[in-house]
C-alpha cells in the first residue's frame, strides 16, 4: 500500500509504526519486582511473573506501556507446575508484543484473574479453568464454560481419566430465576433462546433475563459443538497432519484464511520462507474467502432483520456460490480445501489459465452491481434501518477491552486490520484500503461488510493481473521444506492473519519433537461472542437478535 496519501499525510499504517517500541529491558525495569524470570518467544519478550501480581502487571503494561489488546489467554499443565501465557498487543500497532507468562503450583494451581484489568479474559481463564484446572482468584464467574458443571476432571490435565463415566444431572437445565415467577407482581421473565440451529448461528444457547419487555441480562451457553480440534492438532505432526483440521474450523466458508492462521504459526516457528509467487497465490484465494464468508453473513443478517429469503438471503448465496466455484478450481475442494502448504501452496492454478482468469474477473466484474443491489435492498430498506441504527451499540473502548476484531471492532471505528498492520502474504505491495464506520451499532457492522467485499475484489484483481505477467519459469509454488519439522524444545510463537471474522491467531509450543506440545487457537468469534451483552442489555428481544446476526459468528469456531 501507498505510505502517504496524496496530500501527503500519514495514513493509519504510518501512525501504528511510530508508536514507541519498549525496549525488553525497560519493560523489565517498569514491572520492577513482580518479574521473577525472563524468556524470548519467538514473536515477543516474555515476562515471568508472581502469580499475585497479574492485575498490576497487565494494568501496567496496558496503562503505562499501551499494550491493550489482550488477544489470547493459553494454559498448559507441566511435569512440575501449571502455566497461563496472557500475550499481549497493541490496537495502534500489533507488531509490538509482550507475553506475561504466569506459573502455578502444581499442587495448587491458583493465580490472580486478569479480568479486572481486560474484560476478555473472563471468558479466556474460564476455558483455561474448564480444560486444564488452573484457578483464577478475583474471576468474577469462575465456571465451566465448554463442559457441564458437573463434569469430572479437566480433559487437557496430564491425569484426565477419559475413561471415567461422566453424569449430568437435569438440576443443570433448571430454572435458575424460578423464585422470581413466585411474585406475582413481578415483571422478570427467564426464557430460553436455542439451543437450536435456525436463528442463532450455530448450537447456541442464550440464556435470557426479561425486564418486561427489555433484555436485562443474557448468557451465552456454548460448549454444545466442543470438537477438541486443538487436541487433534496436538495429536498431528506439522508437515503433514495438522493443515486438513483448519477448514473446519470456520467450517462455513473461511478455509483458506484458517489455513493460513497455522501456516503462519508453523513457518515461522520453523523459519520457512514463502515464494513470491505463492504468496500472491494466498492472498487471492484468502479474499475470495473473505468474500463468500461475508456474503454469507450479509445473507443471514437479511433472514434475521427482514425475513426476506426469496431476494436479499438467495441474492447473497448466489455471489457466494460463485466465489465457492472458483476456490473449487483452484484448490478442488468445495468447503475443506487443504490446499495450503507449509512453505506454499500444493498446486499451480488451473489449466486452462486463460480460462480461470476470465471466470474470476466476470465474477468481479459484476460484483459492483451485486453489492449495490444489497445496498438497495438492506441499508437503504427502512425497516431494515430501525431496527439496525442505534440498535446493539458498542462503543469502541468497551470493544477493545473485549478484544473484539474484524468487522465488529472496525465497525465501532477502530482501525484495526492485520493484513495492513502486521502484514503478510502480500497485502503491503497492493493498494486497498481498512474500512471503519464509526456508528457502533448494526447497522455499522452490515457497512462494513458490504464495504469490504469492494476491497477483496480490488485485492483479487490486483493479484490476478500480478498472476497473468508472472514469468513461467519463476512460478515457484512452494519452498523446500524438511520432511519432518523438529522445532527446538521450548520454543513458542504465537502468529495471527485477519479472518473474515477478527483476528484468528495460532499459539504453539514446540518441545522438540514433530508435534506441538501445545496447540492453542484464537478464535475470533470466542472474543466477539462475549460482547453480546454489552450489545444486548437495556434492548429488546429483537434487537438482541439483530446484534447477535451483527457478530457474524459461527460456533464451530467458537467451541473449537
Amino acid at each position: 500500500m501507498s505510505l502517504q496519501n496524496p496530500d501527503g499525510d500519514l495514513e493509519p499504517a504510518d501512525e501504528a509504526s511510530v508508536v514507541a517500541q519498549r525496549d525488553p529491558d525497560e519493560l523489565a525495569e517498569l514491572l520492577g519486582d513482580a518479574v521473577i524470570g525472563r524468556e524470548q518467544h519467538l514473536n515477543a519478550p516474555g515476562f515471568v511473573i508472581r502469580p499475585d501480581a497479574v492485575q498490576d502487571v497487565l494494568s501496567t503494561l496496558k496503562d503505562e506501556a499501551g499494550y491493550d489488546h489482550l488477544s489470547v489467554v493459553t494454559a498448559q499443565e507441566y511435569e512440575n507446575r501449571y502455566e497461563s501465557i496472557y500475550h499481549l498487543k497493541k490496537f495502534a500497532d500489533p507488531t509490538q508484543e509482550v507475553s506475561v507468562v504466569v506459573p502455578a503450583d502444581k499442587e495448587n494451581p491458583v493465580s490472580q484473574s486478569a479480568e479486572p484489568v481486560f474484560r476478555t479474559a473472563d471468558w479466556h481463564e474460564r476455558e483455561a479453568y474448564d480444560l486444564v484446572g488452573i484457578e483464577y482468584d478475583d474471576h468474577p464467574d469462575l465456571r465451566r464454560i465448554l463442559l457441564p458443571e458437573t463434569w469430572q476432571g479437566h480433559p487437557m490435565s496430564m491425569d484426565y481419566d477419559k475413561d471415567q463415566p461422566q453424569v449430568v444431572s437435569l438440576r443443570e437445565h433448571a430454572n435458575p430465576l424460578q423464585a422470581d415467577h413466585r411474585e406475582d407482581e413481578s415483571d422478570t421473565m427467564f426464557i430460553n433462546i436455542g439451543p437450536h440451529h435456525p436463528a442463532t448461528h450455530g448450537v447456541l444457547h442464550l440464556k435470557t433475563t426479561l425486564d418486561g419487555e427489555q433484555v436485562a441480562d443474557v448468557e451465552s451457553d456454548i460448549g454444545y459443538l466442543h470438537r477438541s480440534e486443538e487436541q487433534m492438532a496436538q495429536s498431528g505432526t506439522y508437515r503433514h497432519q495438522i493443515m486438513p483440521y483448519p477448514d473446519r474450523w470456520d467450517y462455513i466458508s473461511a478455509g483458506l484464511l484458517n489455513e493460513w492462521a497455522y501456516a503462519r504459526a508453523a513457518e515461522d516457528l520453523a523459519d520457512i520462507d514463502v515464494p513470491e509467487y505463492a504468496q500472491v497465490i494466498r492472498t487471492m484465494g484468502a479474499e475470495l474467502c473473505r468474500i463468500a464468508a461475508h456474503m454469507l453473513a450479509v445473507a443471514t443478517f437479511a433472514l434475521d432483520i427482514n425475513g426476506d429469503f426469496t431476494a436479499t438471503f438467495m441474492y447473497a448465496i448466489n455471489d457466494r456460490e460463485q466465489a465457492q466455484s472458483i476456490l473449487e478450481d483452484l484448490t478442488g475442494q468445495r468447503m475443506m480445501f487443504n490446499y495450503f502448504r507449509l512453505g506454499g501452496v500444493v498446486w499451480d492454478l488451473p489449466e486452462p489459465r486463460e480460462e480461470f482468469f476470465e471466470k474470476t474477473r466476470a465474477f468481479l466484474d459484476q460484483l459492483p452491481g451485486s453489492v449495490e443491489e444489497y445496498h438497495d435492498l438492506l441499508t437503504a430498506n427502512e425497516i431494515l434501518q430501525m431496527r439496525t441504527i442505534d440498535t446493539g451499540i458498542l462503543p469502541p473502548e468497551v470493544a477493545k477491552d473485549y478484544g473484539a476484531t474484524g468487522p465488529v471492532v472496525r465497525g465501532s471505528g477502530v482501525d484495526y486490520d492485520l493484513r495492513r498492520d502486521d502484514p503478510y502474504g502480500y497485502y503491503d505491495e497492493l493498494d486497498w484500503d481498512v474500512i471503519t464506520e464509526d456508528g457502533c451499532d448494526n447497522y455499522s457492522r452490515l457497512l462494513v461488510r458490504l464495504q469490504e467485499v469492494e476491497e477483496s475484489a480490488k485485492i483479487i484483481e490486483q493479484c490476478i493481473d500480478l498472476l497473468e505477467d508472472w514469468p513461467e519459469e519463476d512460478r515457484t509454488i512452494q519452498s523446500n521444506v524438511p520432511r519432518t519439522l523438529k522445532p527446538e524444545d521450548d520454543t513458542e510463537i504465537y502468529r495471527a492473519v485477519e479472518g473474515a471474522k477478527g483476528e484468528l491467531g495460532v499459539y504453539i509450543r514446540a518441545d522438540g519433537t514433530d508435534k506441538p506440545a501445545r496447540f492453542k487457537i484464537r478464535s475470533p468469534c470466542f472474543s466477539n461472542l462475549q460482547t453480546l451483552p454489552e450489545m444486548a442489555n437495556g434492548e429488546y428481544v429483537p434487537d438482541m437478535v439483530a446484534a447477535l446476526g451483527s457478530l457474524d459468528i459461527v460456533l464451530g469456531e467458537v467451541d473449537r
